[in-house]
């Protein structure tokens, strides 16, 4: 590993008897460490001034790649820019002062603003009812599939129990089939073509024992489903259910809803969808929408109103699968979901979703000619949605690697799209619509650039990044023998 720094590391800038702060005194009775536990030395830690441990974090933030410094074509993960407006609500005293076990007679202004958010949720999807409670993408998941597996097992209802096998497209997202191995179903994939689910295929899978089908639409293809209704027909005539994972909702909300093109139940990555944000895996929150005849079987508590226009938390609700988080949910990151729908409202949400697709079509078409993209070909009215993937197969045969043109993108800037997902050798791009039509240009002259200097100088290429603090890692390596302490 060769290093490019040009900042000291903090134990260099050591200063004995330096303070950042000085600690409040204590707020509980003190009491003596026992011996056994207390060491005879203090911890070798380096001593600074404020300025200077403020300096050193800064520091360090700009050396990281972010949404807020720098573009972040992270395909599938849709990271987009969080409006500091979503961070200023979650601020507010009258939110960050509450306590989780206030009577529901102090707290109304934060279950007004659930309750609202519960119902915006579900009129996007087209859906009946929300649960705010699951904490994410995946925690969502793992609920709807409990809702599910609670509705074929209730004995009042004359459902099968031995529905217990959930399809999933070969294009679904990796966290589709670990949920239903918790959820104690059986996955088996649904073969593609040409991108789309093939429905001869899936008429031929479908029986007594399916319970339902996960599908992400659009997929991680970058391709919309027109079929979806058709799936969802073949489904339901079988008995079984249609279950949408969110995490591609960006490409339509606003556009489309889910419950119109036969969505029984659903869950948003509200950090993709609605800007709440990101948070290096936590926290998050993952609401799902049913159709009426699953919202019995919701976790508890639900937000509701009572004919005063008073709300309240109801626990009543004898069929539900009980709790899967403590408390009502993230309540910070519905607090930041919520002043993004407000913001946006209805005319805004639908912006979103068209600008999202319209900015990943404008990529695809300007960099298809050097980066072949298999899925997107507007001669045949084929366009993606709001993402697309490249397989560059030119390119790499000149002897680089995805690897390369990511090391490559870090001297420009540009955080790296996805690679080999969906498919090997690939890259997948996502600018989301918060991204303005100059950016999306450097980054066409950045990835042409890139393809110019293989074709030219493959070397250089390889070698890269040749301007980040940290130059080409040995990564192998740096897995299998971290260096974890300062040496001196």
């Amino acid at each position: 590993m060769a290093s490019n720094r040009s900042m000291p590391l903090v134990f260099e800038k050591h200063s004995p008897g330096a303070r950042a702060t000085d600690l409040p005194a204590l707020d509980v009775p003190e009491t003596a460490i026992p011996d056994a536990l207390s060491s005879a030395t203090p911890p070798a830690l380096p001593e600074l001034g404020q300025l200077d441990v403020v300096r050193h974090y800064t520091a360090l933030a700009q050396r990281n790649l972010s949404v807020d410094g720098n573009f972040y074509p992270l395909g599938s993960c849709t990271m987009k820019f969080n409006p500091p407006v979503n961070e200023m609500a979650c601020a507010m005293p009258g939110f960050t002062g509450l306590h989780p076990r206030q009577r529901d007679e102090d707290v109304q202004g934060a279950l007004a603003m659930m309750h609202q958010l519960r119902l915006w949720l579900a009129e996007i999807a087209g859906l009946d009812e929300v649960s705010l409670q699951p904490s994410a993408g995946a925690h969502g998941e793992y609920t709807a599939l409990k809702v599910v597996r609670a509705y074929f097992n209730d004995p009042q209802g004359g459902h099968s129990p031995q529905r217990k096998k959930v399809l999933a497209p070969d294009t679904a997202h990796g966290t589709n089939p670990a949920s239903c191995a918790m959820c104690g179903a059986n996955v088996i994939s649904v073969p593609s073509r040409d991108g789309l689910v093939d429905l001869d295929q899936l008429r031929a899978m479908v029986d007594g024992e399916t319970a339902a089908m996960m599908i992400t639409n659009p997929n991680t293809a970058g391709l919309f489903d027109g079929q979806i209704g058709d799936i969802a027909d073949i489904l339901h005539k079988a008995g079984a259910l249609l279950y949408l994972d969110g995490a591609n909702m960006n490409a339509i909300v606003g556009v489309a809803r889910p419950g119109d093109f036969g969505v029984d139940v659903m869950h948003y990555n509200t950090h993709k969808t609605f800007s709440t944000p990101h948070g290096c895996g936590g926290p998050g929150a993952g609401p799902i929408a049913v159709r009426s005849f699953l919202a019995p079987y919701l976790p508890v508590p639900q937000v509701r109103q009572h004919t005063d226009g008073t709300f309240f938390l109801d626990y009543d609700s004898p069929k539900s699968i009980g709790k899967t988080r403590s408390f009502f949910g993230q309540f910070g990151v519905l607090v930041r979901c919520w002043a993004y729908l407000a913001a946006c409202g209805p005319q805004g949400l639908r912006n979103v979703g068209q600008t999202a697709v319209l900015n990943a079509n404008y990529l695809a078409a300007k960099l298809k000619h050097k980066f072949e993209t298999p899925y997107f070909d507007p001669g045949k009215g084929r366009f993606c949605a709001h993402e697309f993937i490249t397989v560059p197969r030119e390119l790499l045969d000149r002897g680089v690697t995805l690897i390369d043109i990511a090391k490559r993108l870090i001297d420009y800037g540009i955080h790296p799209p996805t690679m080999h997902w969906p498919v090997h050798d690939c890259l997948m791009i996502e600018p989301t619509e918060t991204e303005s039509r100059a950016t999306l240009d450097r980054f066409v002259e950045v990835m042409l650039q890139i393809a110019g200097e293989i074709e030219t100088d493959t070397q250089h290429v390889k070698q890269a990044p040749h301007s980040a603090p940290i130059s080409r890692l040995d990564e192998v390596a740096a897995a299998r023998s971290p260096v974890l302490t300062y040496a001196g």
